[in-house]
């Protein structure tokens, strides 16, 4: 009797353990499933984020430093008044990554498409910089040529006798000896909006 109860037992202790081992291979097989569904989920986010990086940097379709570009604008202050606009005449046509236009339009410019259109805020950081009271500067009227009036409000164009180059100030303030003239842009410290048109895409470097 003994001898079948220790039988009974064994074959008790046996197919529980069977039991138990099948259902700790079903949980092992299922975790591995989710975590196989998990690394599926993240390698095809990360091929999608590679895809989009890639499309951005190497997309054809869209403007890119090197290219030049032939755009319509038209600039507003933050009051609404429009102070330069080439609407009606010819195109603004500029190489990106060179410099020739305000840092912020260039970046504005830079990843749009032919025919494409967009209206951007640009901060004066990114403009014209702030306004500097170092470059207004009282000189004397023996600056200008004699046959030369300076008057308050009219942009004038100095040359430098040391540095040989030339710029643009606006008289300020005349009196009988002295003339003030600031060398800030007219644009310094003005937040702008542009409205912009690209046209055209040259790709000079692909």
């Amino acid at each position: 009797m003994s001898q079948l109860y220790m039988v009974y037992l064994i074959i008790v202790y046996t197919t529980g353990m069977k039991k138990s081992e099948k259902i700790k291979g079903k949980e092992a097989v299922a975790a591995r499933k989710k975590k196989q569904v998990r690394y599926g989920i993240l390698a095809a986010a990360g091929i999608l984020f590679i895809a989009i990086i890639g499309f951005a940097l190497f997309n054809p379709f869209v403007a890119k430093t090197g290219d030049t570009v032939e755009v319509y604008y038209t600039g507003a202050l933050d009051n609404g008044t429009i102070f330069d606009t080439n609407e009606n005449a010819a195109p603004l046509i500029f190489t990106l990554g060179k410099g020739m236009v305000i840092p912020g339009f260039e970046e504005a410019v830079a990843g749009m498409s032919a025919n494409e259109s967009k209206t951007v805020k640009i901060p004066f950081e990114k403009a014209y910089g702030s306004y500097n009271n170092s470059l207004i500067h009282v000189m004397n009227r023996s600056v200008f040529p004699v046959n030369v009036t300076p008057l308050e409000g009219q942009y004038y164009s100095i040359r430098s006798t040391t540095e040989g180059t030339v710029s643009t100030v606006k008289v300020i303030n005349v009196t009988a000896s002295t003339v003030t003239l600031d060398e800030n842009h007219e644009l310094a410290g003005q937040n702008l909006t542009f409205s912009i048109r690209l046209v055209s895409i040259n790709q000079n470097n692909r």
